[in-house]
């Protein structure tokens, strides 16, 4: 009888089964694959040059502007290239590209960019900056928000409740043509980079909306909604950028940046969701309950919320605040108060948030001159810190090489100095050393000259003269020759 031996290849001396083959076969093919779809992903960013100007006119481009040493924009490019491929495999009109801003800075400074990385949208003539969190999701949807039209139509009450369930603030303009109308479109072109705009006739409504006249702009929110009113709540772009915002938020470096141009007060229970504790719950349930109750007395006016840790807060007062605790912070002049007491109930929290909008509750910090000074230091001890930690060779190099430069500079002008002095004090001392030699010198060449006519006249009384017969007699003077 025959006997079956399995069919066994040979690989390198190695035999194999056929199942070992299939699941070679196998993860050759995902291996294939991974790497063309990979290419793919690459494919939807596109590298942009000086050319693009002249040739973008006719799309939607969302461009990243980024410097290659930039750490944030190294960061940032595996998130863009997520966010090219789900722009693209969704059918979005929008392309994606990036471009150098140091090779091109001419093109860069043309479209307004300041910093890197910047991420800009750019349609038609105009450019909108998004300024949210550098996630692929944030990205992808500033950008179908941005790249549609400014106000979008709601023909249903089925699309009404459809929009509804997929965003938590929604803005309806209700009623036919009018200067009303115009002006929220003029507002909805400005602001679509924070958030949707409809416009529908009053059947799309439900029922329980009752409008006291059209045409009207009605804001959807925490569970109600709310009527723009002229006279009340002042210009229409106030009013959205108000009202942008749900009545608590979960803040953040982001959100507490966009908050500062809504104008408002923002008060923040500072907790710790890593490791709740009693207290901290506590505290975001006040907040939590004066943002839903007090609505009518305090939304004009501040905006409420929580943030997890106080690393930030610490930053923007250049202090330390405990977690949890309660601040409210004026984005707009860098004021923060604190409660003087500790904050148990409702009503003192209320209380507190009424004396710091009446004045009673002293400010704290601020943007005068001595805080931007402490600010500059602040900032400048922050970032040498925040090198040495991450980077301490790094550090070393570009602080401590500066001040190797400068001290050697002092060194080398201050022994500049110190010679210059020690050769004039040389000069000096050389020129009146001179000056005694000269003469000491003189009088020396005098004693000589005073010498000589001694001798001389010495000679002349004694001068000798020579007798007749060859004797030596001395020569005598007129004078002696008289007296003899």
């Amino acid at each position: 009888m025959r006997r079956m031996v399995p069919f066994r290849g040979c690989i390198s001396g190695f035999p194999f089964s056929i199942e070992a083959m299939a699941g070679v076969k196998v993860s050759l093919f995902y291996g294939v694959f991974a790497a063309f779809l990979g290419s793919e992903v690459l494919a939807f960013v596109e590298d942009l040059d000086d050319t693009f100007k002249e040739t973008r006119v006719n799309d939607i481009w969302l461009v990243d502007f980024y410097a290659p040493w930039c750490g944030y924009c190294k960061k940032l490019e595996p998130v863009w290239h997520d966010v090219g491929a789900e722009l693209k495999l969704s059918g979005s009109p929008v392309r994606v590209g990036k471009m150098d801003a140091t090779a091109y800075s001419g093109m860069a400074s043309e479209f307004g960019v300041r910093g890197y990385p910047t991420i800009k949208l750019l349609k038609a003539d105009l450019a909108y900056n998004y300024k949210g969190p550098r996630t692929k999701d944030d990205i992808v949807e500033f950008a179908n928000r941005v790249a549609g039209p400014a106000v979008r139509g709601l023909p249903s009450k089925q699309m009404f409740e459809h929009i509804m369930k997929r965003h938590d603030v929604l803005f309806v303009y209700v009623g036919g043509e009018s200067p009303l109308k115009e002006k929220y479109n003029d507002v909805a072109t400005e602001l679509i980079v924070y958030t949707y705009f409809f416009s529908g006739s009053e059947d799309v409504l439900p029922e329980s909306v009752t409008l006291p006249e059209l045409p009207a702009v009605i804001v959807f929110k925490d569970g109600a909604y709310f009527t723009y009113d002229e006279y009340a709540d002042g210009s229409l772009t106030s009013w959205v950028n108000r009202e942008r915002f749900q009545g608590y938020l979960q803040i953040d470096g982001f959100t507490l940046y966009e908050l500062g141009e809504t104008g408002k007060l923002v008060a923040i229970a500072i907790i710790d969701e890593k490791d709740p504790t009693e207290e901290s719950g506590r505290l975001k349930m006040l907040i939590q309950t004066v943002a839903r109750e007090y609505r009518e007395h305090f939304s004009r006016d501040f905006q409420f919320g929580h943030m997890d840790g106080n690393d930030y807060i610490n930053s923007l007062i250049m202090g330390e605040v405990t977690v949890p605790s309660i601040i409210v912070l004026n984005t707009a002049n860098e004021q923060y108060f604190l409660p003087g007491q500790p904050t148990e109930t409702v009503e003192q929290l209320v209380q507190f948030i009424s004396g710091v909008l009446n004045g009673s509750v002293p400010a704290q910090g601020g943007d005068g001159f001595i805080q931007r000074f402490k600010r500059v230091v602040f900032d400048a001890r922050s970032t040498v810190m925040s090198v040495f930690r991450s980077s301490p060779l790094l550090g070393c190099f570009l602080f401590g090489l500066p001040l190797g430069v400068i001290s050697l500079m002092c060194y080398g002008i201050c022994t500049a100095e110190t010679d210059d002095g020690s050769d004039d004090i040389d000069a000096i001392k050389r020129e009146g050393l001179t000056d005694e030699e000269d003469e000491e010198e003189g009088e020396e060449e005098g004693e000589e000259e005073a010498e000589e006519e001694e001798e001389v006249g010495g000679e002349e009384k004694h001068r000798c003269s020579e007798g007749p017969k060859g004797e030596v007699a001395l020569e005598k003077d007129p004078e002696e020759k008289k007296m003899d």
